[in-house]
């Protein structure tokens, strides 16, 4: 009873972020991994929310003096996975990013080239291929 308060605003924070992740439930790059160790970290911050003494014990037993400071390593851990994995996604969009606006201009290239060799021999361009402003 003493810290109902502090836990009610942590429940209901817990309850906004599985709001937030379910409604995104099906997007194609959640993966199921990500889903499990989400699923992991909320029952793991429910349980610590009502339980904090269990935290403070299991924090002892793994030679951590407070439990405040198992959850501080924990989520130091958790930050750097992050950064890591925010960090190779934006690499793998930008690769995909250059190489689709190579893709581009080479055929951008080709469709200049070949309107150029259409005009330069005097052949008429075959009917119905449409010729796009540069």
């Amino acid at each position: 009873m003493k810290y109902i308060w502090i836990q009610l605003v942590l429940m209901v924070g817990t309850g906004v972020l599985v709001l937030a992740f379910v409604r995104r439930w099906d997007a194609a790059h959640t993966r199921a991994w990500k889903r499990l160790a989400f699923f992991a970290f909320v029952v793991g911050n429910v349980y610590a929310v009502l339980r904090p003494q269990d935290v403070t014990w299991v924090a002892n037993r793994l030679g951590v003096g407070r439990g405040t400071d198992l959850v501080l390593y924990l989520l130091v851990v958790a930050m750097a996975f992050m950064t890591l994995n925010t960090f190779m996604r934006f690499r793998s969009l930008e690769k995909k990013l250059t190489d689709l606006a190579r893709t581009v201009a080479v055929n951008d290239g080709q469709r200049v080239n070949n309107d150029r060799f259409a005009e330069d021999s005097g052949l008429a361009r075959p009917e119905g291929e449409k010729v796009f402003p540069r």
